[in-house]
């Protein structure tokens, strides 16, 4: 059996956070087993209180190529030469990863790579004559890669932290102490064809509005605290989180939300990693992609049922409709059912 695997996942970061339920659970049945983890920099906190070496991929510059790869598998093994890696699971499977994964074929390790199920997500994504149905989650798609590896395992995981940290000196300045109800909403994502348009997504901050002992917490870029102003200007309860903290911060926020309201992105899956419950968002992609948030209720979706949808797996395709139906058809009136049903509960 391996005792030392390299863990490749690099980009994106929600599919980044999938990974950390997976490798929570797995260290609690291997705790023996050593983990490094090869990652993003900027994403190393959602791996903080897991027992694992990390090493952080600079692929845009020191890293970029295959003589940075190369470079990079060299710097793994120099940094871990008193107990060498034994495995490899790739949980990204890109040409990135693939010339690491040979690299240490080369050498005789043993190398597992994820199963991306493109024939099934290409039936559910088709134009015509869709199979729409539940495909494999992807934690359970990274779970595999260490079944194949030798090692099996259960979900044991809650959350990132073993016990909710204090709100740090710097959240409070922004939020004040906790006094009513926290209601986290994220309203951007990468692409246009996952985002609740934002005149839609007013109509949802008014309804909450009305309730002006809760607290409305932003999250998202800078660039996206910037367009959130004007809200922030005429509802005196809303507070722009968004560009002011780091990931860790952040969490520790998160953690103290009653309810997240977010796009198919990723601070649902920060969300989810904090134990918090996703009021989720959808419109060309679909929880039957595998990329629900850790731990959330399919009955906490807001989404309609239309012939087109999905049109893609990541939402990086332009609605060919051209109307972008899937988004505008979506009542603010539902989506608010969904928040009150989460915060009635």
């Amino acid at each position: 059996m391996p005792e030392h695997i390299l863990v490749i996942r690099l980009s994106a970061p929600g599919d980044v956070a999938m990974t950390v339920p997976v490798l929570h659970s797995f260290q609690k049945k291997y705790p023996s087993v050593r983990l490094t983890i090869l990652t993003n920099r900027r994403l190393a906190p959602l791996f903080k209180n897991l027992n694992a070496s990390l090493f952080f991929a600079e692929t845009k510059t020191e890293h970029k190529g295959f003589t940075g790869l190369f470079k990079l598998f060299r710097q793994i093994n120099a940094s871990n030469k008193e107990k060498p890696i034994d495995a490899v699971a790739d949980l990204h499977n890109v040409l990135r990863s693939q010339v690491i994964r040979v690299l240490f074929k080369v050498k005789g390790i043993k190398s597992v790579s994820i199963d991306k199920g493109r024939a099934g997500k290409k039936e559910l994504t088709r134009k015509e004559n869709k199979i729409l149905r539940q495909l494999p989650a992807t934690f359970e798609r990274y779970r595999n890669v260490f079944r194949e590896l030798g090692f099996d395992f259960d979900d044991r995981f809650k959350t990132i932290f073993e016990t909710r940290p204090s709100l740090t000196e710097k959240i409070i300045s922004l939020t004040g102490t906790k006094q009513s109800r926290w209601i986290g909403i994220a309203p951007f994502a990468a692409y246009k064809e996952k985002m609740y348009p934002l005149e839609k997504m007013e109509k949802v901050v008014e309804a909450l509005y009305e309730n002006s002992t809760d607290k409305l917490i932003f999250f998202g870029s800078a660039a996206d605290g910037e367009m959130l102003k004007v809200w922030s200007e005429r509802f005196r309860n809303i507070i722009i989180a968004a560009g002011k903290l780091n990931l860790e911060e952040e969490l520790i926020l998160m953690s103290y939300l009653d309810v997240m309201i977010s796009m198919d992105s990723a601070n649902m899956h920060f969300a989810s990693l904090v134990n918090v419950p996703v009021v989720s968002i959808w419109g060309a992609t679909h929880p039957f992609a595998g990329f629900m948030g850790w731990g959330q209720s399919i009955d906490n979706t807001a989404q309609i049922d239309l012939y087109c949808r999905p049109c893609s797996v990541f939402g990086n395709k332009p609605c060919y409709r051209g109307d972008h139906f899937c988004m505008n058809q979506l009542s603010p009136s539902l989506v608010i059912e969904k928040i009150n049903k989460v915060l009635n509960r």
